[in-house]
């Protein structure tokens, strides 16, 4: 009875990892990377888009992101969603393909940017930390109703805190490696 409570727990703590490693790349580090852009919702006849559906985006060095869209008639749509995403980057619009220059990061902003992380991260571990407590209530109301042991409770919490320890790990060392790429000139 214990075993599908903890088979139920581990996908959905996958999942708070997972959105903590989508959001963490859309924090900017030294280098270009499309990922920073791809995710950005442009209003796109009056339906909301993401970026990486409407154009092509690549990296061709490491300070230019180049935003080629399919339908040029959208590339104002696209330049005003760049612009109020507040990215602190330099857009320029030629008329069929959109530039983001990307300033060298400054020691202030790399540190914003780590603290920027570590706030991510913290909100993951608290949303785990919620998906713990609600195994645990499950296992606390089983026992109630007769249908676990005291025994198996115990067994349980040791099984909820090894898997909250394990994806805790995960989540320090995914801000370790940002940190790393952050710090990296």
């Amino acid at each position: 009875m214990l075993q599908p409570i903890l088979n139920q727990l581990r996908p959905k703590m996958d999942e708070v990892i997972d959105k903590l490693q989508e959001e963490l790349k859309a924090i900017r580090t030294g280098k270009a990377s499309s990922s920073l852009v791809e995710n950005i919702s442009v209003s796109y006849y009056g339906v909301q888009t993401p970026l990486k559906q409407m154009a092509n985006i690549s990296t061709p060095d490491a300070t230019l992101i180049s935003i080629q869209p399919w339908d040029v008639n959208s590339l104002s749509d696209i330049e005003s969603a760049l612009r109020s995403s507040n990215l602190g980057v330099g857009i320029t619009n030629d008329g069929r393909v959109i530039r983001i220059s990307l300033p060298p990061l400054t020691e202030e902003r790399r540190i914003e940017f780590i603290k920027m992380a570590h706030q991510k991260a913290e909100a993951a571990r608290i949303a785990l930390r919620n998906l713990r407590k609600e195994s645990w209530e499950e296992v606390q109301r089983l026992e109630k109703a007769g249908e676990l042991t005291e025994d198996d409770r115990y067994r349980g919490e040791e099984d909820l805190n090894r898997i909250i320890d394990d994806f805790n790990k995960k989540i320090q060392t995914t801000i370790e490696a940002k940190e790393k790429d952050l710090k990296t000139i």
